[in-house]
């Protein structure tokens, strides 16, 4: 099972940018996939959530700037961030969780200039 994620990069604030997920090696139609952040000197977060019917969760500190999508045929999750803020910048990883258990990708880095 691999997840590759893609898409990170700097942006100054009220920019956009999109994270991409690709996933291979696992059936990803069935699987829950969220995105996660990790800024230096914190823990990690969930950002968002996309289940495998499609339902989304968002963190409060992204609702309304952000949106999880996936596309199944193409394997992908992808993270569309809008708005952004210098508090955005982090290390961003996504995750995929089924019955087989829990898997992450590598992370993509995001830096929001003030």
């Amino acid at each position: 099972v691999q997840l590759q994620a893609s898409g990170g990069g700097l942006v100054q604030a009220g920019g956009s940018l999109a994270l991409s997920c690709r996933v291979t090696g696992i059936n990803n139609r069935i699987a829950t996939v969220d995105w996660y952040r990790q800024a230096p000197g914190k823990d990690r977060e969930m950002v968002a959530t996309i289940s495998s019917d499609g339902a989304t969760t968002y963190a409060d500190s992204v609702k309304g700037r952000f949106g999880i999508s996936r596309d199944d045929v193409r394997r992908t999750v992808q993270l569309q961030m809008s708005s952004l803020k210098p508090e955005d910048t982090a290390t961003y990883y996504c995750r995929l969780q089924n019955a087989r258990g829990t898997f992450w990708g590598q992370g993509t880095q995001v830096t929001v200039s003030s």
